[in-house]
């Protein structure tokens, strides 16, 4: 898959990923197509896993398979980035 269309599926990853995961995510368009982008990888890396035991760096398709494995390594992804960027509350 070529740079371009994994743009597109972490925009689409990240958006629908901010928008499910609850609480204020900040970031803006950035934070979002990064997310996304990392998120795809995950996703893809896991399902390659879980499917054939062997480990690959790999993202999904561009697909609605492909879309909603990168949507769950989004949200992966968005909880990892709240937990690492979490301020305690004194």
């Amino acid at each position: 898959m070529n740079i371009l269309a994994w743009i597109v599926l972490g925009l689409i990853a990240g958006a629908i990923a901010k928008a499910i995961y609850p609480g204020h995510q900040g970031g803006g368009i950035l934070g979002t197509l990064l997310l996304g982008i990392i998120g795809a990888f995950v996703g893809g890396s896991l399902g390659v896993f879980f499917s054939t035991g062997t480990f690959a760096l790999v993202a999904p398709t561009l697909s609605i398979t492909g879309v909603i494995v990168a949507v769950i390594g989004a949200l992966v992804a968005v909880f990892l980035w709240n937990l690492l960027t979490r301020r305690s509350a004194v």
